[in-house]
């Protein structure tokens, strides 16, 4: 089965903290943060990992070939940035498998994607996107559910608490196929919005470990937190 990182970041955000490294190559702890996403993807059911990536690519390239451990790794990479959505839908292109598995590579969510695979399987969906519970979630938009159903995707407002989007995803190959999209789109903005209403979309609830890089705050936590995955 297949899994794909989106890894083509840019990370503006991080740039005091990362100097000439693309943002999933920040480094944690002595070692980059793709690191401890490939690590829980080869306790997955995942046996190779396609790397979308784009900006400084080669610097992920040149560190991990073409294995990491028991994953086998392929790279997709962006001539020019196509956003979430265009890096992930040129992915797709490199997938074997019929379902494959989806992570950002800026967060470390530790949903068991065992249990996710089970989950979408015997619902059939075409798209299972594992949920966080999360007081305090300004930060981030809000996903609304109906009996595990996906209703829609509203956008960053205070909210005192509720589920997220926490970035990894169960996806069929086949999901793009049918959509007139542009080269350039984002994933979360412009595809996830549409296609809650014309295919099978199911939240996975995972109350796990969650973390964001993507501000420096963050960042230097996951410096503490995740030393515990070392």
């Amino acid at each position: 089965m297949d899994a794909i990182v989106l890894a083509g970041g840019l990370g503006q955000r991080l740039q005091s903290a990362i100097v000439d490294l693309p943002k999933p190559m920040a480094p944690v702890n002595g070692r980059p943060f793709l690191s401890y996403l490939l690590d829980y993807l080869n306790d997955s059911p995942a046996t190779r990992c396609i790397l979308a990536t784009g900006h400084m690519h080669e610097k992920i390239a040149s560190y991990y070939g073409d294995r990491y451990k028991d994953l086998n790794i392929a790279y997709s990479v962006e001539a020019e940035p196509l956003g979430t959505g265009g890096g992930l839908k040129q992915a797709f292109t490199h997938v074997t498998s019929p379902d494959v598995f989806v992570v950002n590579g800026d967060t470390y969510f530790e949903v068991d994607l065992r249990k996710l695979l089970q989950a979408h399987s015997e619902k059939g969906a075409d798209l299972t996107i594992a949920l966080k519970p999360m007081s305090d979630i300004s930060r981030y938009g809000v996903v609304k559910v109906e009996a595990c159903h996906i209703k829609s995707f509203e956008e960053k407002k205070e909210v005192a608490e509720g589920f997220i989007n926490g970035g990894v995803y169960l996806a069929r190959r086949s999901l793009f196929d049918g959509f007139n999209l542009p080269e350039k789109f984002s994933f979360e903005e412009t595809f996830l919005k549409q296609v809650v209403a014309k295919l099978q979309v199911r939240a996975y609830f995972s109350d796990t470990y969650f973390i964001d890089i993507g501000i420096p705050q963050d960042y230097e936590r996951a410096q503490r937190e995740l030393r515990r995955y070392e």
